[in-house]
């Protein structure tokens, strides 16, 4: 007798109600998957794949496997969600997003609409937002990029690209925003192309439009817009290393406050701007769900980060006393209840223009795409007054550092 593998029935019963599963001997679907939440329209899964979690979701036209075995450990997957072959847990797909063969992406990842990479990428805590696109032999984890307004014209990232996200000294207080959430969302801004065999040093901010040279390593801020960039290698050094000594501490600081005040932004745009377009999808909800856990997760990765780093602090001045002794009520300010009871509605403007566009069935690309330039101004100032809030109210907690105060 041939022991049958695990989650054979789950399979068969896939197969009887329309998923593609050409060799259901070969799946591996564990005792804990919800097939109920396994859309039967136009799914297909491939030989090799593994399927696990309570948390899995599958929508309709969603592809596994196409170019080797996937393993898929707690994902929601929207609609049309193409991944290749590789690892993905902890993670969420929105429609049309895709990876290629050997990717390995981790929790706290959110790739939105038609984003995605090529082969063998791994990412990590990273947000994309529609349409930017990765090359091969990427790390990239620890940000998020956005810009582009279209599958003709999107942020890129070079082959053979890294985000330099871990220190010497051990610590990840390393977030970048390549363009922001603020005028990100609205899908009308420059693309931001990464030229290839080159790297980013976290945490930098980075323009829309900017073009940074293949080879490159970006050590520094970019934050005008429409800047191309080719950075010269450094010059040799010998010196004697000091461990963790920040001379630019303010500055870490307020990258890692700014990159934590878009997480706040941006989940406001979820709750109250993309929440209609979820409800038209067989299995909305509950990837709007994941979405807004990814940012959560998001959260808690950059506070506990922040903390660590403080933590390891000699102070040897009153800033920095200051900043130890202050640490619990400045994490306290990008708490959720707090934020969400400090939250403004979005403009009303925009709340009607996507309304009627989601009732109307339409898409959110297009929807997006579609809002005057009034509204999407409307919605961009709305957006950033909620980061210009969170990051006066984080600074407030540690004045002696002067925060955010311009030189």
């Amino acid at each position: 007798m041939i022991d049958r593998p695990r989650g054979f029935d789950k399979a068969m019963q896939l197969i009887e109600r329309g998923v593609e599963i050409p060799n259901p001997w070969s799946l591996d679907i564990g005792d804990d998957v919800d097939i109920d939440r396994i859309s039967a329209d136009g799914v297909t899964i491939h030989p090799g794949c593994r399927i696990h979690g309570a948390a899995t979701v599958i929508s309709a036209g969603v592809t596994l496997g196409e170019e080797g075995p996937v393993t898929l450990k707690d994902c929601r997957l929207g609609p049309n969600v193409r991944l290749k072959g590789g690892y993905f847990a902890d993670s969420v797909y929105l429609d049309g997003a895709n990876m290629g063969l050997g990717a390995h992406v981790r929790e706290g990842t959110l790739l939105e609409e038609q984003a995605g990479g090529a082969h063998t990428v791994g990412l990590k805590q990273t947000i994309l937002f529609p349409y930017v696109t990765l090359g091969s032999l990427i790390n990239f984890c620890d940000c998020l990029m956005a810009g582009g307004t279209s599958r003709k014209d999107h942020s890129e990232v070079g082959s053979s690209y890294i985000h330099f996200n871990f220190t010497p000294d051990g610590n990840k207080t390393t977030p970048s925003l390549f363009g922001d959430v603020a005028r990100g969302v609205m899908l009308d801004q420059p693309a931001i192309f990464l030229g290839g065999q080159g790297g980013t040093v976290g945490p930098v901010r980075v323009g829309y439009g900017t073009v940074v040279g293949a080879g490159s390593i970006l050590r520094e801020d970019v934050e005008e817009d429409g800047l191309l960039v080719l950075s010269a290698p450094p010059e040799g050094l010998r010196r004697p290393n000091s461990p963790r000594r920040y001379k630019r501490l303010r500055q870490l600081l307020e990258k890692n406050l700014c990159y934590l005040a878009n997480l706040g932004a941006l989940e406001a745009w979820y709750r109250e701007v993309r929440a209609p377009f979820f409800a038209a999808q067989e299995f909305g909800g509950l990837v709007l769900e994941g979405a807004l856990e990814m940012l959560a997760s998001a959260r808690k990765e950059r506070t506990k980060r922040i903390d660590a780093l403080v933590a390891t602090l000699t102070p040897d001045s009153d800033d920095q006393r200051q900043l130890v002794a202050c640490i619990v009520p400045l994490l306290g300010s990008f708490d959720p209840a707090q934020a969400s009871a400090e939250l403004t509605s979005a403009p009303a403007e925009v709340d009607t223009a996507v309304a009627a566009a989601a009732a109307a069935g339409t898409g959110y690309l297009a929807a997006i795409a579609g809002l005057s330039p009034e509204v999407k101004q409307a919605g961009t100032a709305w957006l950033q007054s909620i980061v210009d809030d969170t990051c006066a109210r984080a600074a407030a907690c540690v004045p002696d550092m002067g925060l955010f105060e311009s030189a």
